[in-house]
């Protein structure tokens, strides 16, 4: 998925609605850890399928009980509690970590072993696979790369399937067509949108597009700046983060 980093507008307040989950992995209270590994796991899941998938070319069901076997594991002993942010982004780490936990997987048992009990969440392993097949650019990508494209592209889905439920909640349906039409649809295609093509096809005034845009616009970035809080360690990983993806300076 690719959002143009317009998105992202000029000065933006640094919100304040999400804890780091990444933190409250190291909870004492089970609940809250358990709620924080949630958030990481909404995010991360398919990045990690996806990066078992081709670096350690695994077959697909391989990779789903290593995807779900890591996030039972880590949540059992701790794996992130040794998270150091002066280190590393949390994503760094967390490939690494991935890495060592599929190559102890290969070495104990020299084969993957099947089970329901990994299962934590229900996760759309066919819509991944089938991302992957028409994903001709990961052959050419480094696995770094490839692992953070893929942490992008689910952290802008799961905005974007926000930003669809909050605008409908609030009546704003057509705002968030209109986003989806020419912030997602149109982006990496031939075609070329213009405002007024929009207000044409939407039934709408020129004035009204560019304000519904704004609105979308603006409730989008919070989002991902609110998702961004909670999958940072520091407010400098954080700020850094929302300079990369949506040209914002904090």
């Amino acid at each position: 998925m690719s959002i143009d980093t317009s998105i992202g507008g000029g000065k933006t307040k640094f919100p304040a609605t999400r804890l780091s989950a990444v933190i409250l992995t190291h909870s004492a209270d089970e609940k809250e850890r358990t709620r924080a590994f949630s958030t990481l796991i909404a995010t991360y899941w398919k990045p990690i399928y996806k990066y078992v998938r081709i670096k350690w070319r695994k077959g697909n069901e391989d990779a789903k009980d290593l995807t779900q076997g890591f996030f039972a594991k880590a949540l059992e002993k701790g794996y992130f509690d040794a998270y150091d942010p002066a280190k590393a982004r949390f994503r760094t780490f967390l490939r690494l970590c991935v890495d060592g936990y599929v190559a102890n997987e290969n070495k104990a048992a020299g084969r993957i072993k099947r089970g329901g009990e990994a299962t934590i969440l229900s996760l759309d392993f066919e819509g991944a696979e089938q991302e992957l097949l028409g994903d001709h650019a990961a052959a050419e990508a480094s696995m770094d790369s490839f692992f953070d494209q893929e942490w992008v592209r689910s952290l802008f889905t799961l905005a974007v399937e926000h930003l669809a439920a909050d605008l409908a909640g609030k009546g704003k349906q057509k705002h968030f067509e209109l986003f989806l039409r020419y912030d997602i649809q149109a982006q990496g295609t031939e075609e070329t949108l213009t405002y007024d093509q929009l207000a044409r096809e939407f039934s709408l005034s020129v004035t009204d597009v560019t304000n519904y845009l704004a609105v979308a616009r603006r409730e989008f970035r919070t989002i991902v700046l609110d998702q961004l809080q909670s999958l940072t360690a520091t407010e400098e990983e954080f700020r850094s983060e929302a300079k990369a993806l949506l040209g914002v300076d904090l």
